[in-house]
């Protein structure tokens, strides 16, 4: 089992590899195989397609992320910390994938559906585990909706790559600062007694 283990994650880091070297358009099942040294067998074994790998992909890239999150003892630390370790990831391969991805979805409708239920899949992203340590701590109520702060953060850092400006501390500082511990520990009208 570990073998198997092995070879799904080889494959996967392959496809996240080439998607940032050649885009999703040249991104073969042949390329993948050569890559992760497994057989197209194989990996047509485990997922009937490319829309199908590379969305696995992307969920484990995104799941190795999540367990990365440090504990930092409070909100605003944790929220900094994974924002940090997500933007530094944030390079030329990442920006030439995910713009591939978008622009490839505007013609394959089946990778537009797949990458879609992962991107509005709010548990892929660091908001929950933080939240979940943040109501553990008593810093948000247990019932801290994560929705808007991701896409909020995950706007806000994409604009900031499309037009090239850095994803530095100043930029995170702001961000979590001014927009994400608002946006997690506001209150409502309705919720007060």
């Amino acid at each position: 089992m570990v073998r198997g283990i092995a070879r799904e994650q080889a494959i996967l880091t392959a496809t996240i590899e080439l998607l940032g070297e050649i885009g999703y358009q040249a991104l073969t099942m042949d390329a993948v195989a050569q890559r992760a040294r497994a057989s197209k067998q194989t990996i047509y074994r485990r997922w009937r397609g490319k829309p199908e790998l590379v969305k696995a992909a992307l969920d484990a890239r995104d799941a190795e992320h999540v367990t990365a999150i440090p504990s930092t003892g409070t909100l605003r630390g944790d929220l900094l910390a994974a924002l940090d370790t997500l933007c530094a990831q944030a390079d030329d391969r990442y920006l030439t994938m995910m713009t591939g991805l978008i622009h490839a979805m505007r013609t394959d409708a089946d990778l537009a559906e797949i990458l879609r239920s992962h991107v509005a899949d709010e548990d892929q992203g660091p908001f929950p585990t933080i939240v979940e340590r943040a109501v553990a701590r008593g810093e948000v109520p247990a019932r801290t909706s994560t929705a808007l702060a991701h896409q909020v953060a995950e706007g806000q850092v994409i604009r900031r790559m499309v037009l090239g400006q850095p994803l530095d501390h100043d930029f995170l500082t702001g961000l979590v600062d001014d927009l994400l511990v608002p946006l997690l520990t506001r209150s409502f009208p309705e919720d007060e007694p």
